[in-house]
């Protein structure tokens, strides 16, 4: 009878795992949220908030329209392993510091973008994308991958 519980408990557990739903629903593909007719280009965004967390990090930043007015859009970018691989670490963003942001506006219309490139103030320029980001327009060429083979 022992057995009897504990294989219908891990069955139970199983099935349960299994319907739950699990925070990899929330990966996506480029195409699904963010639209590459409508690119945006923030050429001085002021850092607010940086969130390095799975699936995706987060970059806050803040943005000053031509009026005066001033925007927080957050802007999507790779998994933290990602983004170290391509040398932003968490001492790379800091709050207040000035940086320009290229990418692609959510579909939605909302003032959330997927990042495609960040430069800094030095004006070293790093690729935001996630690899796993398909159906974004274009993915640079990272230092030491040779293509042309």
């Amino acid at each position: 009878m022992l057995i009897k519980l504990t294989v219908g408990a891990a069955f139970t557990a199983g099935l349960t795992l299994l319907l739950s739903p699990s925070p990899l629903a929330a990966h996506h593909a480029f195409a699904a949220e963010f639209d590459e007719k409508r690119p945006v280009h923030f050429p001085e965004a002021t850092v607010t908030k940086v969130e390095f967390i799975n699936p995706h990090s987060w970059i806050h930043v803040d943005v000053k329209l031509p009026d005066g007015n001033v925007e927080n859009w957050a802007i999507e970018a790779g998994s933290p392993n990602i983004l170290l691989r391509r040398g932003i670490t968490r001492d790379t963003l800091k709050p207040g510091q000035k940086i320009v942001v290229d990418g692609y506006q959510a579909k939605d219309g909302s003032h959330r973008a997927n990042g495609r490139d960040l430069t800094l103030p030095n004006g070293q320029k790093l690729f935001l994308g996630s690899s796993g980001n398909t159906g974004a327009p274009y993915e640079v060429q990272r230092p030491g991958v040779d293509t042309e083979k």
